[in-house]
């Protein structure tokens, strides 16, 4: 899920609309309700923001600091006006990187996707990732499976590339769902998770001829 702070909410609900036309979910905030939601969120829902974005907005110099205390995902802020000075302060302050607006959001994607590789110490050039026979782009590519392209509708690819980049770990259903749907969409019951990975499952199993993931009562889902 990605985070906007932007003081117009015409901003925020623009990249909303246009992350959720790529199949990821996101979430715009005024600067205040942005300083409040990141104090009060518990720690196992922000482990599900893949980044923040910053447009618009007084003091954003200080968001960096403020983000850190609970967060490790990438700080992006987003400038509308080119100044060497101002992006050196942004950079200070703590951010992760600096684009110039407009951007369109699959510039964005790349740029946090090249952040995660990095922070993995995978080679910066790898532009996806191959595990026990699944490989998977993070660009909006449907996967290879058994060497072959494996169409998948978009929240069964997101699963997929969510699992495969925490590959070894646990991911509970809870994870799972706030990164394809978000923290916020309280029209959507958790439990459509376990649908989703079903389908997922079966649709691997006839490639591989093995399920390649595995599920623990509380632990969650792996792909080990």
């Amino acid at each position: 899920m990605y985070i906007v702070i932007d003081d117009r909410s015409l901003v925020t609900e623009g990249y909303r609309s246009l992350f959720s036309g790529e199949g990821v979910p996101a979430i715009g905030f005024t600067p205040t309700k942005f300083e409040e939601w990141v104090e009060d969120t518990p720690t196992e829902d922000l482990r599900s923001v893949e980044a923040f974005l910053i447009g618009d907005c007084e003091e954003r110099s200080r968001y960096p600091m403020l983000i850190r205390r609970r967060s490790q995902a990438p700080v992006i802020v987003m400038n509308e006006v080119v100044s060497l000075e101002r992006t050196l302060e942004l950079f200070a302050a703590g951010v992760d990187d600096v684009v110039r607006k407009p951007v369109h959001v699959r510039e964005i994607l790349a740029r946090v996707n090249a952040m995660q590789r990095r922070s993995e110490k995978r080679r910066a050039s790898d532009e996806e990732v191959s595990h026990a026979g699944v490989h998977v782009y993070f660009n909006g590519r449907d996967p290879e499976v058994g060497g072959e392209v494996l169409p998948l509708p978009r929240r069964e690819r997101r699963i997929l590339e969510f699992m495969m980049r925490h590959r070894g770990k646990w991911v509970t259903k809870t994870q799972v769902f706030n990164a394809v749907y978000g923290l916020f969409d309280a029209e959507v019951d958790e439990a459509v998770v376990e649908s989703h990975i079903s389908k997922l499952r079966k649709k691997l199993r006839a490639k591989l001829e093995y399920d390649p993931i595995e599920s623990r009562r509380y632990l969650g889902y792996t792909i080990a």
